[in-house]
């Protein structure tokens, strides 16, 4: 069995605003273990970003606050550690990269100069030893040049370039977990194609373990072991990449994937989901997506569904799944009395 690098239990992160307490993320539970990439898949506004950036501290406070639950990370709890502490596990243990590598790099600073700063502050070593290592770092990630890139400043870059120099930054230290979030949304597909390859092969190469915040269910398919899916702040839906595309359980799932187009197809009426995800409150009732699920009868809108066991790490967040529970239940009383 793999170790577990982060455990996030029970998390309830809320922003606190002038129009009330908006639980931005409400009680996701989800894990990482060495050598894995797990993908966090929904919607804008299901609570992605959010969960992220909790894991990493970086939540602007006020308004934003971690209410309750548990970020284990090696053992450790984050939610409990210290400002100063967080610096130090911030990009030495855990690093992230972002959507947009132009608003995450200086423009006044050469690509050198921010790469040799990341490597400085966590490592002892001279301005040419770490210059050195940031010309090996840029070669790591497939940029041709380094030698002369690491004198250029980021305008001079394409985007494909600035997000493997993101992605350079984030190697600097061999961290154990590494967050992407959305680190190809602003890609071409050739590019995306290259970056996910490279985010693979460092995977793979170093046994890192992989966050990896998405849309696009495309690319959780191309690169991910276990899919979590969120909305409205809710983990809906969990299990292997195989599982969630091939057989979903939970509605929305099998909304996400029947928007998919089909390219074998012809003339074919792209599907959505009707309505949009709901903006969270503190009082909600009933299931969450009840509102735009085809399935929906009157329970869904009065109570909310927990997350049912309906297999081997496997779990799915509808009523629909009960009978599935208890079949899993009685299984495996079966296999326990045999």
């Amino acid at each position: 069995m793999s170790k577990r690098v982060l455990d996030i239990n029970e998390l309830h992160t809320h922003f606190f605003t002038d129009k009330g307490e908006i639980p931005a993320v409400d009680g996701v539970s989800l894990n990482v273990s060495e050598g894995e990439i797990v993908g966090v898949v929904g919607e804008s506004g299901s609570g992605k970003s959010v969960t992220s950036l909790s894991v990493m501290q970086l939540i602007p406070n006020p308004p934003g606050k971690i209410v309750s639950g548990e970020i284990m990370f090696k053992g450790r709890d984050l939610v409990q550690t210290s400002l100063k502490q967080m610096k130090k596990i911030r990009g030495n243990e855990i690093a992230m990269i972002f959507q947009e590598p132009m608003t995450s790099l200086n423009p006044l600073f050469t690509i050198g100069n921010q790469l040799i700063e990341a490597i400085r502050i966590h490592n002892k070593m001279g301005k040419g030893e770490a210059r050195q290592k940031a010309v090996e770092l840029l070669e790591q990630v497939g940029i041709p040049r380094a030698n002369d890139i690491v004198d250029e400043y980021p305008h001079q870059l394409s985007g494909g370039m600035r997000q493997r120099v993101m992605i350079a930054m984030a190697m600097s230290c061999r961290p154990d977990l590494l967050i992407a979030d959305e680190p190809t949304t602003a890609l071409d597909v050739t590019i995306q194609a290259q970056i996910l390859d490279l985010m693979r092969q460092l995977n793979r190469d170093l046994n890192m373990a992989i966050l990896l915040i998405t849309h696009d269910l495309g690319v959780i398919a191309e690169i991910c072991d276990r899919v979590v899916v969120m909305y409205a702040g809710q983990v809906v839906e969990e299990g292997t990449t195989r599982e969630i595309l091939k057989d979903p359980q939970q509605p929305y799932t099998k909304g996400l994937i029947r928007s998919l187009p089909d390219m074998k197809a012809k003339n074919q009426k792209l599907y959505s989901i009707p309505g949009t995800v709901p903006k969270p409150k503190v009082d909600m009732v009933g299931c969450r997506f009840a509102p735009r699920c085809e399935y929906a009868f009157d329970r869904c809108f009065a109570e909310s569904p927990p997350l049912y066991h309906i297999g081997d790490n496997r779990t799915s967040r509808c009523f629909l799944n009960e009978r599935d529970q208890r079949e899993v239940a009685s299984h495996d009383e079966t296999v326990i009395k045999g």
